[in-house]
């Protein structure tokens, strides 16, 4: 867990690209909303290997949002529910139930179609927050949260520590690249 976090904060603090750490979150935010283990999150997830963005802000934010899971499952689940039930989808949606192998990928299932519906809509929302978001951290906050108290009495954490070492690891690979 703590190499995912220290890539994100060398590619938050170094010269890579924001639209692909932008991208990386959306990504994140599609795959993160579909529950894992069906055929639509397995085939979005290996998709997102194909596009260029940054693996682990797309990593770091599915991890989030299983820890808030709890909080963003009724939310996924009512949207699936009123997708399901809309009365003019119905033939759609028992034409695909009909076709081979559409079952297995779940979409009749309330999280599934509401993590899916959830994940498109907010995928372009979430890049152009996260790409307007990026320049106003690298400019304004990163160094002032660098050399604050706070963060200097934090780095003496064992645990932190190990972060700050991580991050020093992969920022010295990088910089030989």
């Amino acid at each position: 867990m703590i190499k995912p976090i220290a890539k994100l904060i060398v590619a938050l603090n170094t010269n890579l690209g924001r639209d692909q750490i932008a991208a990386g979150f959306a990504w994140g935010l599609l795959v993160g909303l579909i529950p894992a283990g069906n055929i639509f999150w397995i085939v979005l997830f290996a998709a997102s290997f194909f596009f260029k963005h940054h693996h682990w802000s797309k990593m770091l934010v599915m991890v989030i949002l299983q820890l808030v899971s709890a909080a963003v499952v009724p939310l996924v689940d009512s949207i699936g529910w009123e997708i399901l039930y809309i009365g003019a989808l119905q033939p759609f949606f028992t034409a695909l139930y009909n076709m081979p192998f559409m079952p297995l990928t779940r979409f009749n299932n309330t999280l599934v179609a509401g993590g899916i519906v959830s994940g498109v809509v907010l995928w372009l929302p979430a890049f152009f927050l996260m790409y307007a978001l990026i320049p106003l951290y690298r400019n304004k906050f990163a160094a002032r949260i660098k050399n604050s108290k706070l963060v200097q009495s934090v780095k003496r954490l064992p645990i932190v520590s190990a972060l700050v070492r991580a991050v020093e690891t992969v920022t010295s690979v990088s910089d030989i690249r």
